[in-house]
């Protein structure tokens, strides 16, 4: 019986505190993160934030809601590119660049991953976002 308590005290004063960064009112989806719109909570969540500066500005990716913590997966950099807006294509290949028009199938932030369709063909590609909003299309 002794042994028990003395492994729950070590468990209990082994675990260490840390703050955790809440919302104070509820973020939409797709909404840009400001500092009124978070506080610091005593508490720690694995997979969470711990400082304020980590998710200014970042866009939130679900609804966040009041007092529970952001996960690392719940935000992400702003989009720059929307769903359905046209966008300049790149394909480069052997010193080779084609660029034509096409439409974002899918909004996404730099570096993303999205589909679009090539307006000329109708084909569906997959490119990267490129920081001047263009999608670069490789083989």
């Amino acid at each position: 019986m002794m042994i028990l308590r003395s492994f729950i005290l070590l468990c209990w004063a082994s675990h260490a505190s840390a703050d955790s960064v809440v919302p104070t009112r509820t973020i939409r989806a797709n909404a840009i993160i400001s500092e009124n719109d978070v506080t610091l909570r005593a508490g720690s969540q694995t997979g969470g934030f711990a400082q304020l500066a980590s998710v200014l500005g970042q866009e939130a990716r679900v609804v966040l809601y009041p007092g529970k913590p952001i996960g690392i997966d719940d935000i992400g950099p702003p989009a720059i590119v929307a769903r359905n807006q046209l966008v300049r294509v790149v394909f480069s290949a052997n010193g080779l660049q084609i660029a034509t028009e096409g439409r974002a199938l899918e909004r996404g932030a730099i570096g993303d991953r999205v589909r679009i369709m090539n307006l000329s063909s109708r084909a569906t590609l997959f490119g990267r976002i490129q920081p001047d909003g263009s999608i670069q299309v490789s083989q």
